[in-house]
């Protein structure tokens, strides 16, 4: 009889066949699982963005479109009840006790106290952290899993869980149904969500949206760099770094994220359910003006 280990533990997860005398590679290929030989196959991302041939994707795509739209009905209906909510990113290799991953543990907890919904990739790291805050501190654990070629699956402290083939699908959910990010330390994942948040911002199509990294010692040199080269430069503007903030402490981390509830629910990415008649439905580009195509910007 064969056991497993338990997903979220920070290892890969591999199947114990005493038979065979060893561990079992193994995978997940959205709701499917794959074993042994069949773990060779590539990621939906993979086909998507690599394909060969002449013509090949024009027999392929139309099917892969349906299967897209799935994932976002999917996330839609899983995340449309749960409420205020904030996205946690950190590093998965983030190790159990160290300051990182205990400073994830308490936003998570202070977060759930709150009466907030915390929101991770649901992997190892600093995102089983803060899904374990939010679990020991009675509020709702969220992961949106991502299929990768090599991966622990959601964290044993998930509650709520969503698998995602496409990055694009699974980054639309951490914006539209949160109010805010913080972001602990981590590597290019990590940042590709901050940078991404920052963008979506800065050009307005999300609002009312707190970036709050944790760590200034990790941070400074960034913000730093960003500051002398980037603003330097005139590559961005020097107002472009008050989309974000730098702290040191959970506690701070969670109030300056908390600031931004008090105020009218976002409604996520594309804007409140309820609009007034005369609303633009958000349709401005990133500076103020309407875009071509709408009735003041045809």
């Amino acid at each position: 009889m064969s056991t497993e280990s338990t997903p979220g533990d920070g290892e890969q997860s591999t199947p114990r066949t005493p038979a065979a005398g060893g561990s079992v590679p193994w995978r997940r290929k959205g709701p499917i699982e794959l074993r042994r030989r069949q773990t060779k196959q590539g990621t939906a991302d993979q086909h998507l963005l690599d394909t060969k041939g002449p013509g090949r994707f024009v027999h392929t795509d139309p099917w892969r479109v349906m299967r897209i739209q799935s994932e976002f009905v999917e996330g839609f209906g899983a995340l449309a009840e749960l409420g205020p909510a904030v996205s946690v990113f950190g590093s998965a290799r983030t190790r159990p006790g160290t300051l990182y991953y205990e400073s994830a543990v308490a936003i998570g907890r202070l977060l759930a106290e709150a009466g907030v919904a915390v929101i991770t990739g649901g992997g190892p790291g600093s995102m089983e952290a803060a899904n374990r805050g939010a679990v020991e501190g009675a509020g709702t654990s969220v992961g949106l899993g991502i299929e990768l070629p090599f991966e622990t699956g959601l964290n044993s402290w998930v509650d709520l869980g969503v698998n995602f083939r496409y990055f694009f699908a699974r980054k639309t959910m951490f914006v539209k149904y949160a109010h805010g990010f913080i972001v602990l330390p981590g590597g290019l994942g990590t940042l590709d969500e901050l940078f991404e948040a920052m963008v979506l911002v800065q050009t307005g199509k999300v609002t009312q949206f707190p970036i709050v990294l944790l760590g200034t010692e990790f941070w400074n040199p960034l913000v730093d760099w960003i500051r002398a080269t980037l603003v330097g430069e005139g590559m961005i503007s020097a107002s472009d770094l008050d989309l974000i903030s730098v702290v040191d402490s959970p506690e701070d981390a969670v109030d300056r994220v908390l600031a931004g509830l008090g105020t009218e629910r976002r409604g996520g990415m594309f804007g409140n359910a309820d609009v007034d008649e005369d609303d633009d439905f958000g349709m401005v580009d990133g500076d103020g003006e309407p875009e071509a195509g709408t009735a003041e910007g045809a």
